[in-house]
Formats: structure tokens, C-alpha cells, sequence
């Protein structure tokens, strides 16, 4: 079992990104985007359960950020707008639900996202 995040890059203030979370050898009905910046502890984003009808945000992205998953391609995507310089981390997948990490497991390797000011 693998998790493979992908999306991450250099964008402006104000940009938009998607970021794209892969499973390998099985299906996973919950999954969460995690971010941990330079010097900071990892911190929530956002999560998914099901089909998508169950989601929950970090405060800080709420509003900004949506997560989906493409059932077909076992694939689950963060849609990041209005992206602001504080966006700048390391942003992780895992399976799991809740806000905390200890309630994930199987984390990817991550991307990294650049917001520049």
C-alpha cells in the first residue's frame, strides 16, 4: 500500500494548484492532506470520506481549498486557490479521518508547494 503526491510547485500569490494524491493496491475510503512548513509542526488541510458527501477543513484553507476524489483512477485531488505565502509547505496525503496525524497512516512522500509573495 502507497500513497504518491504530486501537484506541488512554484506559484504567485493569488495562484490556484491542484494536487493529486495516488493509491496503490487497494481503495481507501478516507483520505487527508496534511502540510508541515520549515520549523513547523505538520498541520491539517483537509479530508474526505466516501464518495465525497464527508469533508472537513483546516481553518486556515477553509473557503480556499477543496478536496475531491476521482473514484476511477483511485485518486484523490486538492484544488488550492487564492494561494497566499503561509501556503508554503511540504503537503502530504495519508489515509485516515480526523484532524490530527497520529489518525492517519500509509503518509506519501510529499510536494512541495512555493507561494511567492
Amino acid at each position: 500500500v502507497q500513497l504518491q503526491a504530486s501537484g506541488g510547485g512554484l506559484v504567485q500569490a493569488g495562484g490556484s494548484l491542484r494536487l493529486s494524491c495516488a493509491a496503490s493496491g487497494r481503495t481507501f475510503s478516507a483520505v487527508g492532506w496534511f502540510r508541515q512548513a520549515p520549523g513547523k509542526e505538520r498541520e491539517f488541510v483537509a479530508t474526505i470520506l466516501g464518495s465525497g458527501a464527508n469533508t472537513n477543513y483546516g481553518d486556515s484553507v477553509k473557503g480556499r481549498f477543496t478536496i475531491s476524489r476521482d473514484n476511477a483512477n483511485n485518486t484523490v485531488h486538492l484544488q488550492m486557490n487564492s494561494l497566499k505565502p503561509e501556503d508554503t509547505a511540504v503537503y502530504y496525503c495519508a489515509t485516515g479521518w480526523g484532524t490530527r496525524s497520529t489518525q492517519y497512516r500509509n503518509w506519501g512522500q510529499g510536494t512541495l508547494v512555493t507561494v511567492s509573495s
